[in-house]
C-alpha cells in the first residue's frame, strides 16, 4: 500500500498567525500518526513563515513513523538535516520567497550540484528524493545523479484532472514506468486531494509515498483530522 505522509506546514501557518502555540504542532504530528498517517513532512523555509527550525528539532523525538524534511539544499538547510537525521530529505528548487513548490528540478542544468548534495546526505545515512516534473530526460539524469527516489510534482496532473483525467495521468504513468525501470524509488506530491488521489494510486500503484498537506488540512477543518486521514488512506487502497 502507498504510504501517506502528512505535511503539517499549514498547521504551523495557523499557529504563527497568533504568535502562540495553538494549534500545537507536536500534538498534531502525534495525532496524525495515531490516526494512521505513515509519516510526517515539513518544509522549513528561511523566513520561518510556517515550520520553524525549532519545530524541526522538537518533532524529531515525536515522530515514530517516518520523518521527511523537504527544502532547497542551501548550506543552512543541509546542516539542519544532518543534525536532525530524518528518514528522508526531499530537495525542492524553491526560491526563498516562493509561496509553494511549483516546479521540479532541472536535473540536466543542476546535475553536478544535485549529485554533491545527494552524496552528502547519503553519506549521513539519509534517504534522498528529488522533486521533479514528468520529464523523461530529466528523470534519466536523476538516475545518474544517484538519488534514492524522485518525487513527481503532481500539480499539472491535479490541474487537468477535472477536464480529462486520462490525459492528465498519461505523462505521469510514463514517467513512473521509466523511474521504476531505472531503479528509482517513486514518491508523489502537490495538489493531491480526495478528488484525484485514488485515480493516481490505481494507475501508478508502485508509488512508495505521497506527501499531502494543503488539501488534507483543509478537509480536516470540516471532517476532523482522524476521519480525514482515514479517508485519504482509503484512497490509497488499490484492489
Amino acid at each position: 500500500m502507498i504510504k501517506l505522509s502528512v505535511n503539517i506546514n499549514k498547521v504551523a501557518t495557523l499557529r504563527n498567525a497568533r504568535g502562540e502555540n495553538l494549534p500545537d504542532i507536536l500534538k498534531v504530528a502525534e495525532d496524525c500518526q495515531r490516526f494512521g498517517a505513515d509519516g510526517i513532512t515539513v518544509h522549513p523555509r528561511p523566513d520561518e513563515r510556517h515550520i520553524r527550525q525549532k519545530d524541526v528539532f522538537d518533532l524529531q523525538s515525536k515522530i515514530t513513523t517516518e520523518f521527511n524534511i523537504e527544502g532547497y539544499p542551501s548550506p543552512e538547510f543541509l546542516a539542519l538535516v544532518k543534525r536532525v537525521k530524518p528518514n528522508q530529505v526531499t530537495f525542492v528548487p524553491d526560491a526563498p520567497n516562493a509561496i509553494t513548490s511549483n516546479a521540479g528540478w532541472d536535473t540536466i542544468t543542476h546535475e553536478l550540484f544535485l549529485a554533491e548534495v545527494v552524496a552528502d546526505m547519503q553519506a549521513a545515512g539519509i534517504r534522498t528524493s528529488i522533486f521533479m516534473e514528468s520529464n523523461l530526460e530529466k528523470i534519466k539524469v536523476a538516475s545518474k545523479i544517484g538519488t534514492d527516489r524522485i518525487e513527481l510534482f503532481t500539480g499539472p496532473y491535479a490541474n487537468q484532472y477535472a477536464k480529462d483525467k486520462e490525459a492528465a495521468i498519461a505523462p505521469f504513468v510514463e514517467a513512473a514506468k521509466l523511474a521504476r525501470n531505472l531503479g528509482l524509488g517513486l514518491n508523489a506530491g502537490h495538489d493531491l486531494s480526495l478528488e484525484n488521489l485514488n485515480y493516481l494510486a490505481e494507475n501508478i500503484p508502485w508509488i512508495k509515498e505521497v506527501s499531502i498537506g494543503h488539501a488534507l488540512i483543509s478537509d480536516a477543518l470540516y471532517m476532523g483530522l482522524e476521519k480525514t486521514i482515514k479517508a485519504y488512506k482509503n484512497c490509497l487502497i488499490v484492489l
